[in-house]
Protein backbone atom coordinates (compact mmCIF):
# COMPACT_ATOMS: atom_id res chain seq x y z
CA UNK A 1 0.00 0.00 0.00
CA UNK A 2 2.80 2.21 0.83
CA UNK A 3 4.51 1.61 -2.23
CA UNK A 4 1.21 2.44 -4.51
CA UNK A 5 0.87 5.78 -2.63
CA UNK A 6 4.32 6.64 -3.45
CA UNK A 7 4.03 5.47 -6.74
CA UNK A 8 0.61 7.72 -7.61
CA UNK A 9 2.29 10.70 -5.95
CA UNK A 10 5.56 10.29 -8.35
CA UNK A 11 2.75 10.18 -10.96
CA UNK A 12 1.03 12.95 -10.11
CA UNK A 13 4.17 14.88 -9.90
CA UNK A 14 4.90 13.85 -13.43
CA UNK A 15 1.34 15.07 -14.70
CA UNK A 16 2.44 18.66 -13.25
CA UNK A 17 5.35 18.48 -14.90
CA UNK A 18 3.90 18.39 -18.64
CA UNK A 19 1.94 21.34 -18.14
CA UNK A 20 4.87 23.42 -16.32
CA UNK A 21 6.99 22.25 -19.07
CA UNK A 22 4.82 23.09 -22.11
CA UNK A 23 4.64 26.63 -20.55
CA UNK A 24 8.90 26.41 -20.75
CA UNK A 25 9.32 26.71 -24.24
CA UNK A 26 8.73 22.98 -24.93
CA UNK A 27 12.15 20.41 -24.22
CA UNK A 28 14.55 19.14 -25.81
CA UNK A 29 14.89 17.62 -29.91
CA UNK A 30 15.85 14.62 -28.40
CA UNK A 31 15.63 13.95 -25.17
CA UNK A 32 18.49 11.22 -23.81
CA UNK A 33 17.33 7.95 -21.65
CA UNK A 34 20.33 6.46 -20.68
CA UNK A 35 20.01 3.01 -18.92
CA UNK A 36 22.45 1.39 -16.50
CA UNK A 37 21.70 -1.89 -16.00
CA UNK A 38 20.98 -3.25 -12.30
CA UNK A 39 23.89 -4.77 -11.86
CA UNK A 40 25.81 -1.96 -12.96
CA UNK A 41 24.22 0.36 -10.87
CA UNK A 42 23.85 -1.71 -7.32
CA UNK A 43 27.93 -2.32 -7.91
CA UNK A 44 28.69 1.07 -8.00
CA UNK A 45 25.76 2.28 -5.21
CA UNK A 46 27.47 -0.51 -3.36
CA UNK A 47 31.20 0.40 -3.73
CA UNK A 48 30.33 4.06 -2.83
CA UNK A 49 28.78 3.33 0.35
CA UNK A 50 31.58 1.12 1.15
CA UNK A 51 34.41 3.59 0.71
CA UNK A 52 31.92 6.55 2.42
CA UNK A 53 31.91 3.91 5.51
CA UNK A 54 35.77 3.93 5.45
CA UNK A 55 35.95 7.57 5.13
CA UNK A 56 33.83 8.31 8.02
CA UNK A 57 34.41 4.86 10.24
CA UNK A 58 37.23 6.63 12.78
CA UNK A 59 34.63 9.15 13.31
CA UNK A 60 31.21 7.47 13.85
CA UNK A 61 29.67 6.92 17.50
CA UNK A 62 29.15 2.99 18.66
CA UNK A 63 25.85 1.86 18.68
CA UNK A 64 25.13 2.43 22.55
CA UNK A 65 26.88 6.13 22.25
CA UNK A 66 24.27 8.26 23.82
CA UNK A 67 24.00 10.41 21.01
CA UNK A 68 22.27 7.66 19.19
CA UNK A 69 19.83 6.78 22.37
CA UNK A 70 17.07 9.22 21.23
CA UNK A 71 16.29 7.71 17.85
CA UNK A 72 12.53 6.39 17.34
CA UNK A 73 12.34 2.61 17.35
CA UNK A 74 12.34 3.00 13.59
CA UNK A 75 15.46 4.56 13.26
CA UNK A 76 16.62 2.19 15.46
CA UNK A 77 15.77 -0.57 13.06
CA UNK A 78 17.19 1.14 10.13
CA UNK A 79 19.88 1.46 12.10
CA UNK A 80 20.59 -2.27 13.08
CA UNK A 81 19.71 -2.83 9.15
CA UNK A 82 22.41 -0.44 7.58
CA UNK A 83 25.12 -0.19 9.92
CA UNK A 84 25.32 3.52 10.02
CA UNK A 85 25.16 5.76 13.84
CA UNK A 86 26.30 9.44 14.42
CA UNK A 87 29.25 11.19 13.89
CA UNK A 88 31.10 11.65 16.85
CA UNK A 89 30.71 15.46 18.16
CA UNK A 90 34.19 15.83 20.42
CA UNK A 91 35.98 14.33 17.64
CA UNK A 92 38.07 17.22 16.72
CA UNK A 93 38.26 15.84 13.38
CA UNK A 94 35.13 14.88 12.17
CA UNK A 95 33.22 17.13 14.39
CA UNK A 96 33.89 19.94 11.44
CA UNK A 97 30.87 17.83 9.69
CA UNK A 98 28.67 18.46 12.16
CA UNK A 99 29.36 22.00 13.14
CA UNK A 100 29.90 23.35 9.78
CA UNK A 101 27.94 20.87 7.56
CA UNK A 102 25.11 19.54 9.21
CA UNK A 103 25.46 16.10 9.02
CA UNK A 104 23.79 15.64 12.17
CA UNK A 105 22.70 12.03 13.90
CA UNK A 106 23.04 8.95 12.02
CA UNK A 107 21.09 10.51 8.93
CA UNK A 108 23.84 12.58 8.25
CA UNK A 109 26.20 9.72 7.62
CA UNK A 110 23.50 7.85 5.81
CA UNK A 111 23.10 11.34 3.33
CA UNK A 112 26.69 10.98 2.62
CA UNK A 113 26.44 7.00 1.93
CA UNK A 114 23.35 7.40 -0.73
CA UNK A 115 24.32 6.89 -4.51
CA UNK A 116 22.98 8.31 -7.47
CA UNK A 117 24.67 7.98 -11.13
CA UNK A 118 26.63 10.84 -12.37
CA UNK A 119 24.43 13.78 -14.74
CA UNK A 120 27.11 13.83 -17.08
CA UNK A 121 26.05 10.65 -18.73
CA UNK A 122 23.62 13.07 -20.15
CA UNK A 123 25.82 15.24 -21.54
CA UNK A 124 27.81 12.71 -23.40
CA UNK A 125 28.54 13.83 -27.40
CA UNK A 126 28.40 10.34 -28.23
CA UNK A 127 24.95 8.55 -29.27
CA UNK A 128 24.95 5.72 -26.61
CA UNK A 129 22.12 5.80 -24.74
CA UNK A 130 23.16 2.11 -22.54
CA UNK A 131 25.61 0.86 -19.99
CA UNK A 132 24.21 -2.58 -20.37
CA UNK A 133 21.04 -3.54 -21.28
CA UNK A 134 19.46 -2.28 -24.89
CA UNK A 135 16.20 0.26 -24.00
CA UNK A 136 13.33 -1.05 -25.53
CA UNK A 137 10.72 1.29 -26.92
CA UNK A 138 8.66 0.75 -24.21
CA UNK A 139 10.92 1.38 -21.62
CA UNK A 140 12.11 4.63 -23.43
CA UNK A 141 8.42 5.52 -24.00
CA UNK A 142 8.07 5.36 -20.05
CA UNK A 143 11.27 6.92 -18.97
CA UNK A 144 10.07 9.65 -20.93
CA UNK A 145 6.64 9.90 -20.00
CA UNK A 146 7.90 10.29 -16.57
CA UNK A 147 9.72 12.64 -16.84
CA UNK A 148 7.78 14.89 -18.94
CA UNK A 149 9.76 14.01 -22.53
CA UNK A 150 12.95 15.27 -20.65
CA UNK A 151 14.94 12.03 -20.63
CA UNK A 152 17.39 10.96 -17.78
CA UNK A 153 19.74 8.49 -16.26
CA UNK A 154 17.33 4.86 -15.94
CA UNK A 155 18.31 2.82 -13.29
CA UNK A 156 17.30 -0.67 -14.40
CA UNK A 157 14.70 -2.50 -11.79
CA UNK A 158 15.33 -0.26 -9.51
CA UNK A 159 12.75 -0.33 -6.49
CA UNK A 160 10.76 2.29 -4.52
CA UNK A 161 12.32 0.48 -1.37
CA UNK A 162 15.75 1.67 -3.11
CA UNK A 163 14.84 5.49 -2.64
CA UNK A 164 16.08 7.04 0.58
CA UNK A 165 18.47 4.01 1.50
CA UNK A 166 20.72 3.23 -1.42
CA UNK A 167 20.12 5.72 -3.43
CA UNK A 168 18.96 9.22 -3.20
CA UNK A 169 15.45 10.35 -2.60
CA UNK A 170 15.71 13.93 -3.97
CA UNK A 171 15.48 13.68 -7.92
CA UNK A 172 14.44 9.83 -7.77
CA UNK A 173 11.53 9.54 -11.01
CA UNK A 174 10.12 5.97 -10.74
CA UNK A 175 9.13 5.26 -13.84
CA UNK A 176 6.40 2.54 -13.91
CA UNK A 177 5.95 -0.57 -16.31
CA UNK A 178 1.93 0.79 -16.50
CA UNK A 179 -1.00 1.37 -14.26
CA UNK A 180 -0.75 2.51 -11.09
CA UNK A 181 -2.15 -0.90 -9.64
CA UNK A 182 0.11 -3.10 -10.51
CA UNK A 183 2.99 -0.91 -8.55
CA UNK A 184 5.71 -2.11 -10.72
CA UNK A 185 9.04 -0.43 -12.32
CA UNK A 186 11.23 -0.06 -15.20
CA UNK A 187 13.64 1.87 -13.08
CA UNK A 188 14.63 4.96 -11.10
CA UNK A 189 15.14 7.50 -13.29
CA UNK A 190 17.40 11.06 -12.57
CA UNK A 191 17.86 14.18 -14.24
CA UNK A 192 18.36 17.37 -12.94
CA UNK A 193 16.19 19.79 -15.44
CA UNK A 194 13.15 17.19 -13.97
CA UNK A 195 13.57 18.17 -10.34
CA UNK A 196 14.00 21.76 -11.37
CA UNK A 197 11.74 22.21 -14.36
CA UNK A 198 8.87 21.25 -12.32
CA UNK A 199 9.08 23.88 -9.79
CA UNK A 200 7.91 26.34 -11.65
CA UNK A 201 3.89 27.17 -12.29
CA UNK A 202 1.24 24.83 -13.36
CA UNK A 203 -2.31 26.89 -13.33
CA UNK A 204 -4.25 28.00 -16.60
CA UNK A 205 -3.38 31.93 -15.39
CA UNK A 206 0.51 31.18 -15.26
CA UNK A 207 0.21 28.84 -18.35
CA UNK A 208 -0.79 32.22 -20.30
CA UNK A 209 1.14 34.33 -18.44
CA UNK A 210 4.39 32.13 -19.80
CA UNK A 211 3.07 32.55 -23.18
CA UNK A 212 3.00 36.12 -22.92
CA UNK A 213 6.28 36.38 -20.96
CA UNK A 214 6.42 36.14 -17.04
CA UNK A 215 8.09 38.09 -14.78
CA UNK A 216 7.64 35.97 -11.79
CA UNK A 217 8.58 32.89 -13.24
CA UNK A 218 11.78 34.34 -14.42
CA UNK A 219 12.52 35.97 -10.77
CA UNK A 220 11.80 32.84 -9.57
CA UNK A 221 14.16 30.72 -11.90
CA UNK A 222 16.88 34.09 -11.23
CA UNK A 223 16.55 32.71 -7.56
CA UNK A 224 16.84 28.95 -7.46
CA UNK A 225 20.03 29.08 -9.84
CA UNK A 226 21.43 32.19 -8.13
CA UNK A 227 23.89 29.85 -5.20
CA UNK A 228 24.61 27.51 -7.83
CA UNK A 229 26.07 30.40 -9.88
CA UNK A 230 27.76 31.90 -6.73
CA UNK A 231 29.28 28.34 -5.75
CA UNK A 232 30.17 28.04 -9.28
CA UNK A 233 31.89 31.82 -9.87
CA UNK A 234 34.29 30.70 -5.90
CA UNK A 235 35.36 27.58 -7.57
CA UNK A 236 36.57 29.28 -10.80
CA UNK A 237 37.97 32.20 -8.99
CA UNK A 238 39.46 30.11 -6.89
CA UNK A 239 41.03 28.10 -9.48
CA UNK A 240 42.13 31.46 -10.85
CA UNK A 241 44.11 32.56 -7.91
CA UNK A 242 47.82 33.00 -6.10
CA UNK A 243 47.95 30.51 -3.00
CA UNK A 244 48.97 32.25 0.46
CA UNK A 245 51.10 30.14 1.82
CA UNK A 246 52.52 31.89 4.64
CA UNK A 247 49.24 32.04 6.94
CA UNK A 248 50.15 29.03 9.07
CA UNK A 249 46.35 28.02 9.95
CA UNK A 250 46.78 31.06 12.42
CA UNK A 251 43.07 31.24 12.40
CA UNK A 252 42.98 28.70 14.60
CA UNK A 253 44.95 30.63 17.28
CA UNK A 254 43.15 33.72 16.35
CA UNK A 255 40.34 32.30 17.94
CA UNK A 256 41.77 31.65 20.98
CA UNK A 257 43.70 34.36 21.34
CA UNK A 258 43.33 36.55 24.53
CA UNK A 259 45.75 39.57 25.67
CA UNK A 260 45.98 41.10 28.95
CA UNK A 261 42.61 43.50 29.97
CA UNK A 262 40.52 41.67 26.43
CA UNK A 263 37.29 40.59 26.95
CA UNK A 264 37.60 36.32 27.05
CA UNK A 265 37.19 35.25 23.34
CA UNK A 266 33.60 33.64 22.92
CA UNK A 267 34.87 31.17 20.68
CA UNK A 268 37.01 29.20 22.82
CA UNK A 269 33.89 27.09 23.50
CA UNK A 270 34.42 25.34 20.20
CA UNK A 271 37.00 22.15 20.94
CA UNK A 272 36.05 22.78 24.37
CA UNK A 273 36.61 19.34 25.30
CA UNK A 274 40.16 19.77 24.29
CA UNK A 275 43.06 21.04 26.36
CA UNK A 276 45.47 23.33 24.98
CA UNK A 277 49.19 21.93 24.12
CA UNK A 278 50.64 25.54 24.78
CA UNK A 279 50.30 28.44 27.35
CA UNK A 280 47.97 31.80 26.85
CA UNK A 281 51.44 33.27 26.63
CA UNK A 282 52.40 31.28 23.66
CA UNK A 283 49.09 31.66 21.83
CA UNK A 284 49.04 35.50 22.22
CA UNK A 285 52.99 35.48 20.93
CA UNK A 286 51.90 33.83 17.63
CA UNK A 287 49.47 35.53 16.94
CA UNK A 288 51.14 39.07 17.55
CA UNK A 289 54.80 37.83 16.16
CA UNK A 290 53.82 38.98 12.19
CA UNK A 291 49.50 39.40 12.63
CA UNK A 292 47.28 36.96 11.06
CA UNK A 293 47.03 36.45 6.94
CA UNK A 294 43.84 34.80 7.20
CA UNK A 295 41.83 34.87 3.30
CA UNK A 296 38.89 32.88 4.36
CA UNK A 297 35.90 35.56 5.14
CA UNK A 298 34.02 32.53 6.96
CA UNK A 299 36.81 32.39 9.81
CA UNK A 300 36.50 36.05 10.66
CA UNK A 301 33.60 35.51 12.56
CA UNK A 302 35.01 33.05 14.89
CA UNK A 303 38.19 35.47 15.56
CA UNK A 304 38.67 36.90 19.00
CA UNK A 305 37.27 40.37 19.02
CA UNK A 306 40.79 41.38 20.19
CA UNK A 307 42.10 39.73 17.23
CA UNK A 308 40.38 41.66 14.32
CA UNK A 309 43.12 44.15 14.15
CA UNK A 310 45.77 42.14 13.79
CA UNK A 311 44.53 40.79 10.43
CA UNK A 312 45.86 41.69 7.44
CA UNK A 313 42.87 41.91 5.06
CA UNK A 314 40.82 43.85 7.70
CA UNK A 315 38.81 43.57 10.92
CA UNK A 316 35.70 43.27 8.94
CA UNK A 317 35.09 41.79 5.47
CA UNK A 318 31.95 41.44 3.18
CA UNK A 319 30.47 38.12 1.59
CA UNK A 320 31.69 39.73 -1.58
CA UNK A 321 35.10 39.63 -0.40
CA UNK A 322 35.38 35.80 -0.87
CA UNK A 323 35.45 35.85 -4.50
CA UNK A 324 38.67 38.55 -4.43
CA UNK A 325 40.36 36.40 -1.19
CA UNK A 326 39.45 33.18 -1.66
CA UNK A 327 42.54 31.27 -2.69
CA UNK A 328 43.86 27.79 -3.82
CA UNK A 329 46.41 27.55 -0.54
CA UNK A 330 43.51 28.11 1.76
CA UNK A 331 43.09 24.62 4.23
CA UNK A 332 39.41 25.99 4.25
CA UNK A 333 38.47 26.61 1.00
CA UNK A 334 39.50 23.18 0.75
CA UNK A 335 36.94 21.73 3.29
CA UNK A 336 34.17 23.85 1.89
CA UNK A 337 34.53 21.67 -1.07
CA UNK A 338 32.13 19.87 0.65
CA UNK A 339 29.08 22.59 1.35
CA UNK A 340 29.83 22.84 -2.39
CA UNK A 341 29.28 19.75 -3.45
CA UNK A 342 26.61 19.31 -1.18
CA UNK A 343 24.60 21.85 -2.66
CA UNK A 344 24.45 19.61 -5.63
CA UNK A 345 22.41 16.65 -3.55
CA UNK A 346 21.78 13.95 -5.78
CA UNK A 347 22.94 15.94 -9.29
CA UNK A 348 26.54 15.38 -8.47
CA UNK A 349 29.49 12.15 -9.45
CA UNK A 350 29.55 9.93 -6.44
CA UNK A 351 32.95 8.91 -6.67
CA UNK A 352 33.80 12.81 -6.58
CA UNK A 353 31.82 13.04 -3.45
CA UNK A 354 33.65 10.65 -1.99
CA UNK A 355 36.85 12.77 -3.15
CA UNK A 356 36.02 15.35 -1.57
CA UNK A 357 35.15 13.76 1.32
CA UNK A 358 38.38 12.49 1.35
CA UNK A 359 39.91 16.00 0.54
CA UNK A 360 37.71 18.01 3.61
CA UNK A 361 39.57 15.20 5.91
CA UNK A 362 42.36 15.71 5.22
CA UNK A 363 42.49 19.43 5.25
CA UNK A 364 40.90 19.29 8.47
CA UNK A 365 43.28 16.59 10.12
CA UNK A 366 45.68 19.99 9.08
CA UNK A 367 43.39 22.37 10.55
CA UNK A 368 43.14 20.67 13.64
CA UNK A 369 47.48 19.54 14.08
CA UNK A 370 48.50 23.07 13.94
CA UNK A 371 45.97 24.19 15.92
CA UNK A 372 46.68 25.56 19.97
CA UNK A 373 44.99 22.31 21.09
CA UNK A 374 46.23 18.69 21.95
CA UNK A 375 44.39 16.32 19.84
CA UNK A 376 46.71 13.14 19.93
CA UNK A 377 43.98 11.16 22.21
CA UNK A 378 42.71 11.53 18.49
CA UNK A 379 45.73 10.04 16.88
CA UNK A 380 46.91 13.37 15.44
CA UNK A 381 50.16 14.43 15.26
CA UNK A 382 51.56 18.11 16.32
CA UNK A 383 52.47 20.76 13.75
CA UNK A 384 54.36 23.25 15.91
CA UNK A 385 53.62 26.43 14.59
CA UNK A 386 54.89 28.38 16.89
CA UNK A 387 58.05 27.12 15.84
CA UNK A 388 60.37 27.88 12.61
CA UNK A 389 60.41 24.11 12.10
CA UNK A 390 56.77 23.82 12.37
CA UNK A 391 55.85 26.84 10.07
CA UNK A 392 58.39 24.81 7.47
CA UNK A 393 56.38 21.59 7.90
CA UNK A 394 52.88 23.40 7.56
CA UNK A 395 53.52 24.98 4.47
CA UNK A 396 55.30 21.71 2.99
CA UNK A 397 52.14 19.97 3.68
CA UNK A 398 49.87 22.71 2.61
CA UNK A 399 51.33 22.73 -0.61
CA UNK A 400 51.00 19.14 -0.69
CA UNK A 401 47.13 19.13 -0.28
CA UNK A 402 46.49 22.33 -2.23
CA UNK A 403 48.07 19.68 -5.63
CA UNK A 404 45.70 17.63 -4.05
CA UNK A 405 42.91 19.59 -4.15
CA UNK A 406 43.64 21.42 -7.13
CA UNK A 407 41.85 18.74 -9.59
CA UNK A 408 39.02 18.05 -7.08
CA UNK A 409 37.96 21.56 -7.49
CA UNK A 410 38.21 21.56 -11.07
CA UNK A 411 35.95 18.15 -11.33
CA UNK A 412 33.53 19.91 -9.14
CA UNK A 413 33.22 23.15 -11.23
CA UNK A 414 32.79 21.24 -14.03
CA UNK A 415 30.17 19.19 -12.21
CA UNK A 416 28.93 22.84 -11.44
CA UNK A 417 28.66 23.29 -15.34
CA UNK A 418 26.95 20.23 -16.28
CA UNK A 419 24.69 20.36 -13.41
CA UNK A 420 23.59 24.51 -14.19
CA UNK A 421 23.10 23.81 -18.52
CA UNK A 422 21.28 20.39 -17.55
CA UNK A 423 18.92 22.14 -14.77
CA UNK A 424 18.14 25.39 -16.46
CA UNK A 425 19.82 25.18 -20.03
CA UNK A 426 20.35 28.09 -21.74
CA UNK A 427 20.18 30.73 -18.62
CA UNK A 428 22.39 28.05 -16.92
CA UNK A 429 24.70 28.09 -19.56
CA UNK A 430 25.69 32.30 -19.15
CA UNK A 431 29.15 31.76 -17.54
CA UNK A 432 30.70 32.73 -14.49
CA UNK A 433 32.82 35.89 -13.75
CA UNK A 434 34.37 37.68 -11.05
CA UNK A 435 32.50 40.51 -10.74
CA UNK A 436 31.36 41.59 -6.94
CA UNK A 437 28.21 39.76 -6.44
CA UNK A 438 29.15 36.44 -8.63
CA UNK A 439 26.08 37.42 -10.44
CA UNK A 440 26.43 36.54 -14.45
CA UNK A 441 24.73 39.08 -16.32
CA UNK A 442 22.39 42.25 -15.39
CA UNK A 443 19.76 41.11 -14.27
CA UNK A 444 20.46 38.51 -12.27
CA UNK A 445 19.13 37.72 -8.72
CA UNK A 446 21.80 37.62 -5.63
CA UNK A 447 20.22 36.87 -2.26
CA UNK A 448 20.67 39.18 0.65
CA UNK A 449 22.73 37.74 2.52
CA UNK A 450 25.20 37.82 -0.68
CA UNK A 451 25.79 41.99 1.04
CA UNK A 452 26.45 40.87 4.66
CA UNK A 453 29.31 41.38 6.73
CA UNK A 454 31.59 39.59 8.86
CA UNK A 455 33.35 40.52 12.23
CA UNK A 456 34.88 38.89 14.71
CA UNK A 457 32.67 37.75 17.56
CA UNK A 458 30.09 39.19 14.94
CA UNK A 459 26.49 37.16 14.00
CA UNK A 460 25.94 35.03 11.18
CA UNK A 461 25.69 35.99 7.66
CA UNK A 462 22.05 36.36 7.49
CA UNK A 463 21.83 38.50 10.50
CA UNK A 464 24.47 41.16 9.26
CA UNK A 465 23.28 42.64 6.07
CA UNK A 466 24.42 45.70 4.70
CA UNK A 467 21.91 47.98 3.77
CA UNK A 468 21.91 48.80 0.36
Amino acid sequence: MRHHRRLATALAMTSQLKRALSLCGGVSNKPRVVILSENTWRHAASRHSERMRNLLAPGLTPPDHPINAGAQRQRNQRRKRDGWTALDPVNPVYNFLIEYYGLKGAKGPRRLARWSPDPALLSRVDDSEHDGPEISPEVRSAALKASANLGGVLLEKAKLDDLGDTLHLRGGVPVPTGTTEDGELYGILYNPAVFYHGQFGTSIEEQQQRKEGNPHRDEQLRKTMAPFQWYQSILATTLRSDPVLHCYGLHEWAMQYHPDGADPPPSSKYQSTLPLRVSRQVINDTVERKGIRCTHVDALRFFAPAAGPLNYHGATLERTDQLRLEQKGCVHAHMDLLKIGLKLGSFVNPDLMCDIIETALEARRLDVEASPYDATGYGCDVVAIETSEGRRTYRDRQIALMDRAEPVRRRLLSAYDVFLSLAFGEEGRSGYDSNPVGMHREGDYAAPERFARAEPGGEPWRRNLIER
